[in-house]
């Protein structure tokens, strides 16, 4: 029968100056994989560089030639180039802001609101994307809104002279007349109230109003008893003829018309 016996332990006979070799090329070998990990890493953020330069040139080069088309009065085109500058920088509330003004010249005024709104969730504190969404909101008639929107312009821009004097004036002049037109709507209203006559509260049971009942009633019965009749007959004598009611004669056969 075999009889097992302790083993010696792999690499026991190993010296120390090569456990010392081994241990030094695997640490240059992790320090090399470490490198080209850093280098990966660092051509990554390179190339994220890279992209977003580039997508920021292209974007200011669009935007440039949205406002050359604008100032040309090519207004559809100039929002086409800006369509294409928002999507590779929709964080922009420039373009949006420049967008909302061309739509306002082509009295688009529901997508001018929502594009200077869209400028304002970008850059809250842009003083002219707030003075345009209240020409805009303007356009669509509401100006309390509008005024609002100039008043928080000026807050971020107090020294602005065009809100302040354009503007914010012509915003509350135009309140104010829509508050007169509104009180003089609501006194014309009670005029026209005041001056209408009541409705007589007649008594439908007086003695008066049974006697006119019973003349009408009478009058009524007496046209209804007796009939008017044109006859015209084939050879185009006209007569007319009163019959009963109840009659029961009826035309002979030289009738040609029969007309009441």
């Amino acid at each position: 029968m075999a009889s097992f016996g302790w083993k010696r332990k792999i690499g026991e006979k190993v010296s120390k100056a090569t456990s010392q070799q081994f241990e030094a090329e695997a640490a240059d070998d992790t320090s090399q994989v470490e490198d080209e990990e850093d280098n990966w890493v660092h051509a990554a953020k390179r190339r994220k560089e890279v992209l977003l330069e580039d997508c920021l040139r292209k974007s200011k080069q669009l935007k440039e030639e949205g406002a050359n088309l604008a100032e040309n009065s090519r207004y559809r085109e100039a929002i086409r180039k800006w369509d294409e500058a928002l999507q590779l920088t929709p964080d922009d509330a420039t373009l949006y802001e420049m967008k909302s003004q061309v739509l306002m010249l082509l009295h688009e005024m529901f997508p001018a609101v929502h594009a200077a709104e869209m400028a304002i969730r970008r850059n809250p504190r842009s003083w002219d994307a707030w003075q345009t969404l209240g020409r805009a909101q303007l356009g669509l008639g509401e100006i309390a809104l509008a005024i609002r929107s100039f008043q928080v312009s000026l807050h971020i821009f107090p020294m602005n002279p065009e809100v302040w004097k354009e503007d914010l004036s012509w915003a509350r002049k135009l309140h104010e007349h829509k508050e007169k037109a509104t009180k003089t709507e609501a006194l014309q209203a009670l005029a026209r109230e005041a001056t209408q006559e009541p409705i007589p509260d007649y008594d439908f049971e007086s003695d008066e109003i049974v006697a006119v009942c019973a003349a009408i009633a009478e009058k009524e019965k007496a046209l209804s008893e007796a009939k008017s009749v044109v006859i015209v007959s084939a050879s185009g004598a006209v007569e007319t003829v009163t019959e009963k009611e109840n009659c029961a004669t009826t035309p002979d056969d030289t009738i040609f018309i029969r007309a009441r």
